[in-house]
């Protein structure tokens, strides 16, 4: 018996020496990581800036700021996009930003989603569009009493962006739609008639 459980024993002892070891993960330090890529445009935070870096033959040629980065500046869903308008080559650029701003008896939870478009040929922006939600949780008091309740409202601001397969762009809000083209000639998206 005593056999057995010296046996019994050894042979626990020698699975737990040779099962596989959870490896450290390491962090890469120095080396931005873009946040968005297509063809050989990266947009990424670099230098205390949101840009969209242009490069050629891997290395950073030429860069368009988007806008200023403090350090809490945290976009999420970025994404790069490339599509063709009128037989012109645009970027367009999407990223989300949400801010919280919190007191005693109100909390906003405001997300901002950003779009805009490049032709990186000319460098320039061509169009862009911001739509803004705000979901606001409030306690009121009712009445002057000690009861207080519960209120959330949702308010929107700006335009819901859509990309069309056809290059064109269509802005909707709840009361308008607007539908815009890109012109060549003047490069920049106009009012479709």
């Amino acid at each position: 018996m005593k056999r057995i459980f010296v046996l019994v024993l050894i042979a626990l002892l020698s699975v737990n020496a040779y099962s596989q070891k959870k490896k450290p993960v390491t962090k890469k330090t120095g080396a931005t990581s873009g946040l968005a890529k297509v063809d050989n445009l990266v947009a990424e935070v670099k230098k205390g800036n949101f840009q969209v870096t242009i490069n050629e033959n891997g290395k950073e040629k030429d860069a368009m700021i988007v806008k200023a980065a403090d350090a809490k500046f945290a976009p999420t869903n970025c994404k790069l996009t490339a599509f063709t308008a009128n037989g012109t080559k645009l970027y367009l650029l999407t990223w989300t930003e949400m801010v919280q701003i919190k007191t005693n008896k109100k909390t906003e939870d405001i997300t901002n989603v950003y779009s805009v478009i490049y032709e990186i040929a000319n460098k320039k922006q061509v169009f862009s569009n911001t739509q803004t939600t705000n979901h606001i949780t409030e306690i009121v008091s009712l009445g002057g009493t000690a009861a207080t309740e519960t209120q959330e409202k949702i308010r929107r601001d700006g335009f819901e962006f859509i990309l069309n397969p056809d290059g064109s762009v269509t802005q909707k809000s709840k009361n308008q739609q607007n539908r815009w083209v890109y012109d060549v000639a003047k490069m920049e998206f106009v009012a479709k008639k």
